[in-house]
């Protein structure tokens, strides 16, 4: 195990087993401290390089991922990931998308479907997962 997030650092959400995931906005300069082991950026464009292991969904801002099968096995990667390894979910703003990747991560962990926005609102950020879209796209999550 590489170590985990600060529980009390930026952005970083404790999900129902315990496992920590940070959340980022790619808008802000990367935190101090211990880098991400592996990444899931969500961005309508290919990210610029880092010196971690990540991988990268087509995602457009305020819209739902292009690829919804590379979506949820990636997302399957992330959380398994974290149980081990420091892992960073990021968008530009680190709000919509990302909150949405978060929420389906927490339905991953175990959280009802029907909790798991709610759960990442009060736990992460309170505008996580911006449009109805985004929210039924947690909802159907599996």
């Amino acid at each position: 195990m590489s170590g985990s997030w600060d529980e009390h650092g930026m952005g970083v959400l404790r999900l129902p087993s315990g496992r920590l995931v940070r959340g980022r906005s790619l808008l802000r300069p990367l935190p101090d401290g211990l880098q991400p082991d592996f990444a899931l950026y969500l961005l309508g464009h290919r990210p610029p390089q880092v010196a971690w292991e990540s991988r990268w969904l087509r995602w457009h801002d305020l819209w739902l991922p292009t690829d919804r099968a590379g979506t949820v096995d990636a997302l399957h990667e992330a959380w398994d990931r974290a149980a081990s390894e420091r892992v960073e979910v990021a968008c530009l703003g680190g709000q919509g998308r990302t909150g949405t990747a978060l929420a389906c991560l927490a339905v991953l962990d175990g959280l009802p479907a029907a909790d798991a926005v709610a759960y990442v609102r009060a736990h992460y950020n309170r505008r996580a997962v911006e449009t109805p879209w985004q929210r039924r796209f947690v909802v159907q999550f599996t």
